[in-house]
């Protein structure tokens, strides 16, 4: 993507500082827990600056896509309704009483399709993020701690706590370029991500475990890829 990412504030005490062995091995293997689950709930807080948007939703990391349900915060409802998303397109079904979650099985009609854009739209760098959240294989630990990425403290999310951590600026971790915080627990699952995006005014927000995970099915007419 051609959106700047950039390193936001520190968290917590005692950071930055550079990664443990074992910090590392977690880092390295954070996306690679994602793949093996195959898909897991999130929730993206998308910026803006006329108003935000939430999707709540599904991503499958094996396959590279994503449904869910889109909500305008702070604006009015004309981006509201069903979405789903792949490394190169976006479907939505506006609706203007868009449900909480959107329904295991998408509408059959309804939907408009369009490029997911690669510049130019918080939304869509948001929805290409979320994907390259996953991958195939661990990362290089040993690359990560020599090329950047640091620890920058402790938190909870949702009752559990979290060690913080930035990884170094590469395109391979997130499909984007800059640093990326992660917080990641004691078995290196992902719980959120953080990333400044552009001009911006808040960061991008991914929540893991918001609700519960629903496989997603691709909307009728598409071709399932694996």
């Amino acid at each position: 993507m051609a959106a700047l990412l950039l390193a936001d504030g520190d968290s917590g005490a005692g950071g930055p500082r550079p990664l443990t062995t074992d910090e590392a091995s977690r880092l390295a293997i954070t996306r690679f827990r994602n793949y093996q689950a195959q898909g897991r709930a999130v929730t993206i807080t998308v910026p803006g600056t006329t108003g935000g948007l939430t999707v709540t939703g599904s991503v499958d990391f094996r396959r590279k896509v994503g449904y869910g349900v889109a909500h305008g915060t702070g604006r009015d409802k004309s981006s509201d309704g069903l979405i789903q998303w792949t490394p190169t397109s976006v479907r939505v079904r506006p609706m203007t009483q868009a449900p909480a979650h959107a329904p295991a099985s998408p509408p059959r009609q309804g939907w408009y399709d369009r490029p997911l854009l690669s510049s130019g739209s918080a939304l869509d760098t948001s929805l290409f993020i979320a994907l390259g959240l996953g991958g195939d294989r661990p990362d290089n630990a040993q690359l990560l701690a020599q090329n950047g990425a640091a620890w920058r403290g402790r938190e909870q999310v949702d009752g559990r706590w979290a060690d913080v951590m930035t990884g170094p600026s590469s395109r391979d971790r997130s499909g984007t370029t800059g640093n990326v915080r992660y917080w990641i627990g004691s078995d290196g699952t992902m719980y959120r991500v953080r990333v400044s995006v552009g001009s911006q005014p808040e960061p991008v927000v991914i929540e893991f475990d918001t609700h519960k995970y629903v496989p997603v099915e691709p909307v009728p007419g598409t071709t399932r890829t694996r």
